[in-house]
């Protein structure tokens, strides 16, 4: 790689909740604050890292909501307050993708930049760094909306879908279009088809590119965000922020901007990747034992038991016997042992145990 780019700007998208991932994940701790892998590093530094490595570590700005704010700093030392948006308000992927273009944009014209997800495990990092350089290439001279896609390894309903041009040769492909989460035979037909690809909802392109997108696709929420253009970067910027964003609609950047241009671009990912959504999503990435059991921070004694996805505190001694294919969860205040098979589930447990018990426990 060459020495970094000046023009080379990062989006950290920080402010999700992760409530599949109940009850290590919580509202006042969320699941990129964790290490939940047991590699010693959080998700957000792992992400952090990973950018770092293309793009100048003081150009990578994250945004995440404002109840974050102390975290961030303890978990990404490097980092200045100038690097950190917080939203005020959860608005969903559009606003605050605009609101931080429009600060890039101020500070520097001829920016390009990556908007990536703080959650998703990527382990050839390298290969990550070249399809961003590939796209930031393209970015620079054209005028693109880009996004990265994962080749389907199966009918996952779980994931929006990419739907591309096919005659380009090209590693860069048009979109035709973006479809919704499918049922099952619909995500199978789409990998039959050959031409689709999973929507991991990271996404580049030039601050130009983006600013004219949301100016030309949403006029209000441009409209909105642009009157404070004054005071971004500026001791006035916060008072701004408090007082407008709540205002903005709800939207995400996929509908506002993705589903309505007709300049967008997709690359095929070179890489491995995994949206760690849910607590299968990281058994899936784990090593297993002999019965296929994956454990994190546990000391285990295990007993005809097979297929389990096994995380305590560090150093705790775990007795099983007799389960298969479960989650086991233990953590303070809160033991979840549920079906590995009712993952999705997890999220109505957590509202039921709010409503039972107390916010306190979510």
């Amino acid at each position: 790689m060459n020495t970094k780019n000046s023009n080379y700007y990062a989006i950290l998208m920080a402010g999700g909740v992760g409530s599949r991932f109940w009850p290590v994940s919580t509202q006042d701790f969320p699941k990129q604050f964790h290490d939940m892998l047991g590699t010693g590093d959080t998700l957000i530094q792992k992400t952090f890292n990973r950018l770092a490595q293309l793009i100048p570590q003081e150009n990578i700005f994250i945004l995440t909501n404002e109840r974050y704010n102390d975290l961030v700093f303890e978990q990404l030392p490097q980092v200045t307050k100038r690097q950190v948006v917080l939203e005020p308000a959860m608005r969903n992927t559009a606003p605050c993708i605009l609101y931080a273009s429009l600060k890039i944009e101020k500070e520097n014209k001829d920016a390009v930049m990556i908007v990536a997800p703080s959650d998703h495990w990527i382990e050839d990092e390298q290969a990550f760094s070249e399809n961003v350089k590939t796209a930031f290439d393209y970015c620079e001279s054209n005028d693109a909306l880009m996004t990265l896609g994962i080749t389907p390894t199966f009918p996952n309903t779980g994931y929006g879908y990419i739907e591309y041009d096919e005659s380009a040769s090209t590693a860069i492909k048009q979109v035709s279009q973006f479809r919704e989460k499918p049922d099952y035979a619909t995500a199978k037909s789409f990998i039959d088809q050959g031409n689709f690809l999973w929507n991991a909802g990271i996404f580049m392109w030039s601050v130009k590119s983006v600013v004219s997108a949301f100016k030309n696709n949403q006029p209000e929420l441009f409209q909105l965000f642009e009157s404070g253009y004054n005071v971004y970067n500026t001791e006035h910027e916060d008072e701004f922020i408090k007082e407008n964003y709540k205002k903005a609609e709800n939207i995400s950047v996929d509908y506002a901007l993705m589903e309505k241009s007709s300049n967008v671009f997709v690359i095929p990912a070179t890489f491995d990747w995994n949206d760690l959504g849910t607590w299968g999503s990281l058994y899936d990435k784990l090593d297993k034992d002999e019965d296929h059991n994956a454990v994190v921070n546990a000391k285990i004694l295990l007993e005809d038991s097979s297929g389990n996805m096994i995380r305590s505190k560090k150093g705790k001694v775990v007795v099983i016997d007799g389960l298969k294919d479960y989650i086991v969860v233990d953590k303070e205040e809160v033991l979840l042992i549920f079906p590995k098979t009712k993952e999705q589930d997890i999220k109505k447990v957590l509202q039921n145990v709010k409503a039972t018990f107390g916010e306190q426990y979510g």
